[in-house]
Order: structure tokens, then sequence, then C-alpha cells
């Protein structure tokens, strides 16, 4: 979580950074002994050795997280190390992102067809958006209904994409197979596993029914690649994305993932870049699991309802307030718990909603959002009256880490 960095001696990283400043830290190690040749240059109170330099061979080592938007000038030392260390030129740009992108997506696939699993989310949208630039009508988007979508998400992808940007779009109904397989499952990484697997095997299915497709376009970003496999690093793994750890190795489609190296804000940015509409690209982001991660207990028809409501007062609710655009994620998980409640004259025995809303730039980190009190209580009273079976909710004040954005 937030640390104060304190810088004591002069470093050419910390140019220009205040001597006390606020920092993201999320390891459980620390520095005891500095390596042979490095000195520190900049402590916490729980770090000794928060960040160290061997100037003479240009090496340095942080404790922190500068790339994060809570480290607050994390940007300015990582602008140091490029600009002033390493004498990197600042030539790179979204429009320049697109080109590399367009010919690296033509390069890879030639003169084949790709499938693009379509959710309607920013990351997909985009994908396929700069895939059609890329291949035109080769490319065909394939939008699955799993039963776990938000209220009316199915009905909004079809008019968006199929008349706005005049894509070729199927659009399948598989939830009764997703939900048949989720059937007395709990632990959150099967739930994973089987969404993945079961994505990947019904688009299968649908682009040999479609044509001659050998690759399968994905929204894939790289923080699901950080938390989900060891990439360019030892890396942990945190949760298996399902566009990531929950692919089955079997696999007949060859992967396009031309966002794979990019983080969610330079995604919108490469959106805006190509013309697409701000109701897309200012979207908030939705989890390719869908509602499945956000019911803490067996997916169950019943349930998924509950949590579409709840969810969908929410959004009203947010949208209402003018809050829409300036938090990262809001919504609502369905506990595995029941309360007592008195609604009229009668006792009540019912489910507890979870109110969750966060800030972030990336989604590598996250701050829970200090709503306004009557904003919560109007939310409160909607899904508690509204909503079937549910008599509390309660407000997640977690950030992260050290919690998810999800809390599956």
């Amino acid at each position: 979580g937030r640390a104060e960095l304190m810088v004591k001696v002069f470093s050419h990283l910390f140019k220009d950074v205040h001597s006390k400043s606020v920092v993201w830290m999320s390891h459980g190690d620390r520095i005891a002994k500095l390596p042979k040749g490095f000195k520190a240059t900049a402590f916490t109170d729980n770090s000794p050795v928060a960040a160290m330099e061997n100037s003479i061979d240009k090496i340095y080592g942080l404790q922190f997280h500068p790339e994060v938007a809570h480290t607050q000038e994390g940007i300015k030392i990582i602008r140091n190390f490029l600009f002033n260390i390493c004498q990197c030129q600042p030539l790179w740009k979204v429009e320049s992102f697109a080109d590399y992108a367009i010919k690296n997506i033509q390069d890879q696939v030639g003169n084949g067809k790709v499938v693009c699993g379509l959710s309607g989310g920013v990351d997909s949208s985009v994908v396929a958006v700069l895939l059609h630039q890329a291949i035109g009508d080769r490319l065909i988007c394939i939008f699955i209904d799993n039963g776990l979508l938000r209220s009316g998400e199915r009905q909004k992808v079809e008019e968006t994409f199929r008349e706005h940007f005049h894509m070729n779009l199927m659009v399948i109904d598989a939830s009764k197979r997703f939900l048949d397989l989720l059937k007395g499952v709990t632990d959150p990484e099967q739930k994973r596993k089987i969404i993945g697997n079961t994505f990947i095997h019904v688009f299968e299915e649908q682009a040999k029914k479609a044509g001659d497709f050998k690759f399968l376009a994905q929204g894939t970003l790289y923080p699901d690649v950080i938390e989900s496999v060891s990439f360019k690093g030892p890396s942990a793994v945190i949760k298996s994305h399902h566009n990531v750890g929950g692919l089955p190795e079997d696999m007949e489609l060859e992967l396009v993932e031309p966002l794979r190296e990019l983080f969610k804000d330079e995604v919108r940015a490469l959106g805006r870049e190509m013309g697409m509409p701000d109701e897309i690209i200012s979207r908030q982001p939705f989890p390719g699991p869908g509602l499945a991660i956000r019911i803490i207990d067996e997916v169950t028809p019943e349930r998924i309802t509950t949590v579409q409501e709840a969810d969908k007062i929410i959004l009203e609710e947010i949208k209402a307030a003018g809050l829409y655009k300036e938090i990262w994620q809001s919504f609502a998980v369905l506990l595995p718990v029941k309360t007592v409640g008195v609604m009229g004259d009668a006792r009540t025995y019912e489910n507890v909603v979870a109110l969750r809303a966060v800030t972030s730039t990336d989604g590598m980190t996250a701050d829970w959002v200090p709503l306004p009190y009557e904003l919560l209580g109007k939310i409160s009273n909607r899904i508690i009256n509204e909503v079937k079976g549910v008599n509390r909710v309660v407000y997640d004040i977690s950030s992260k880490p050290p919690g998810t954005i999800e809390w599956e």
C-alpha cells in the first residue's frame, strides 16, 4: 500500500523529485544488505533500502512501483531514467502504435481469416476495430452470450457492431452450456478455468461452421498477463484471466493479441485515435468471466438475476450523479451470507450485496472511491427495495493491493 518515500542522497534518478513523496509498495520482502558497489538512495519507514544504485555501472533498483498512478512522482522518476540516464528519445505515439499493430496483424495473419472474441467491452472492441482496419471483411466477430452478462448487454453489442461499425457479427447463445458446467462450482480459479475452456471450445466450433479460420483475436492486456503468468520476469500468478491462464492447451486456433503489452489507459487512447465513439471507449471494464466472479458461491440463474438487477441500479445511480467517467469500476457482488432484517412487519433472512467502486489508471493498483453518503444511501435503498431477496448492502473500502478489484 501507500508509503512515504524519503530521498536521502542526490541521485539522477530522483532529479526534481521532492525529498518526501507518496509511493506504492506491494512486496513482502525488503533488502537487508546492499550488493557490492551499490548505495541506498531512498528509504521508507518499513524499508531501509527503498531505492539503490550503482552510479558507475548505471544500475538502479526500486522497492516500490513507479509506474502506477498512486506513486505521486512516479512518472518523473521514469522520465529521469529514460531520458536523462539512458538518453532515450520520446518518439513513441499512440498513432504510431496503431500503424505498428496493423502491420503486425497483417504479417501474422497473411491471407488468413480471423475470428474475434467480442464482448462489447473496451478491449475487445478496440481489437475488433484494429483488425477490421488491418484485414477488412476477413474478420468475423463472434459474441458469445454465456449467461453471465450485464443486463441488456447482448442487445447493445448487436446494435453497436452491426449498425455502427458494419462488421460481420455472429451472436451465439451458449448460456445453458456455461451454466450447466458451472453447477456446483464455488472455487474462483475453477470458475475461471471452466469459463475460459468453454469459451474457446465454443469459438472453435462456431469458427469451423463459419469458415476456414486459423486465428483467434482477443483483447488481452498487459495487466491480464502479469496477473496470470510470469511474463518477461518472475511475476507470481495472482489469478488466471480467462483469456490468458484459462485457455486449453489443445486449442486449435492461433492467438492474435495486438494489445498484449498495453495498459487500459493506452487502449482507450488508441481507440480515440481510431475515431471510436466515447460511449464505448469510456465504458468501465467488465471481467471476462462475467458475473460468475461476482457471485461468491455457486452460480445459479437466480443469483445471476440478483446481481444483474443490483448492478443495473448501481450504474444508473453512478451515471445520474455524474461520476461514471471518474470511476474505474463500480459494480455489485453477491455475498455467500444471509442476514436478518425487517421489511414491513415481517422478519426477513435474505442476501447481502456488496457495492464496489474504485479509481485506477491502469488496473494494476486501485483505490476505493469515497462516494457521497447521500449516493450510497440512495443505491442501498433502491437495491433493498427493488431487488428481490436482498435485505442488506455493504460498501467495500479495500484498495488494490492488498485486495484485487474483483472479489474473485
